[in-house]
């Protein structure tokens, strides 16, 4: 452990990166901490097709040139897994793996988490036909045949959503969802449903997500990600969040702009502390 930072920002996807840009340009210091977006579900994704001026662009490209403009302004980025987050004297001590990290505030960026396991063939085909976010990738499918698995509270508005877009949709509610499989090799090809075969071209698994709360005793929830004010404030004190973790929708544009503003009031939460 050596340097104070004045914002530990947990995630280095949209919402984080937005964060400490937000942060540095306020003259704060700042680091970012997180998983390699690039193993994430948005860098599977070919196409962007939501994201103002940058239609087309692949996840994984608008992720690097996220991620460059951190190296470009010299804000560290740390790639590592928080383990724990103790408040301690006004500060926060933050354990991912070996290392101890201090800061004055926390901004929880870090994304959904699923809470179940991944059903046969997710992972495998995750990008190539799988995909976790309807309306994210909904119109590379118009006009073909998919299949939803509305697992959580909002299957059923997310499967009209793509009937809306021209999407042949077969919906398949938790009851119904039974013995999954998910079939193909470099592209899905099907869905197995209760010992029933399904060609289709995409299969949009939709659960109810939970975001990496369980690192901070006390924080509160609502319907399953942290409850956040307007300011992007969490229940603790000097902790704010941002991004997919404050719940739906799952949108690129929304992380970032959640990320600007958790920043500013983390900046006016440090700039009251030291009246």
């Amino acid at each position: 452990m050596g340097q104070t930072y004045d914002i530990l920002i947990l995630g280095a996807g949209p919402a984080g990166v937005s964060a400490a840009l937000t942060a540095h340009a306020r003259g704060r210091s700042v680091l970012v901490l997180g998983a390699d977006p690039m193993t994430g579900p948005l860098a599977k994704a070919p196409a962007v097709e939501n994201y103002p001026g940058l239609a087309g662009m692949s996840g994984r490209d608008l992720l690097a040139a996220m991620l460059r403009d951190l190296e470009r302004l010299g804000i560290p980025w740390v790639t590592g897994r928080a383990t724990g987050v103790v408040p301690f004297a006004g500060r926060f001590m933050v354990s991912a793996e070996q290392d101890v990290y201090e800061a004055r505030s926390l901004i929880l960026a870090a994304g959904s988490q699923q809470r179940d396991k991944p059903l046969p063939g997710e992972a495998e085909l995750l990008g190539r036909g799988v995909s976790w976010c309807a309306t994210c990738d909904g119109m590379l499918y118009r006009g073909k045949r998919v299949a939803v698995l509305g697992l959580g509270g909002e299957g059923e508005k997310d499967a009209a959503f793509l009937r809306s877009i021209g999407c042949d949709v077969l919906y398949f509610d938790p009851a119904q969802a039974k013995n999954v499989k998910i079939k193909g090799t470099d592209r899905v090809t099907a869905i197995v449903i209760g010992g029933e075969e399904h060609p289709v071209e995409g299969v949009f698994v939709l659960r109810d997500t939970v975001a990496a709360s369980a690192l901070l005793p006390g924080l509160e929830m609502r319907d399953g990600h942290i409850a956040v004010d307007g300011d992007m404030a969490t229940s603790v004190p000097g902790v704010f969040a941002a991004g997919d973790c404050t719940g739906r929708p799952y949108q690129i544009a929304r992380a970032v702009g959640q990320g600007n503003i958790a920043a500013l009031a983390a900046d006016g939460y440090l700039k009251e502390r030291d009246k």
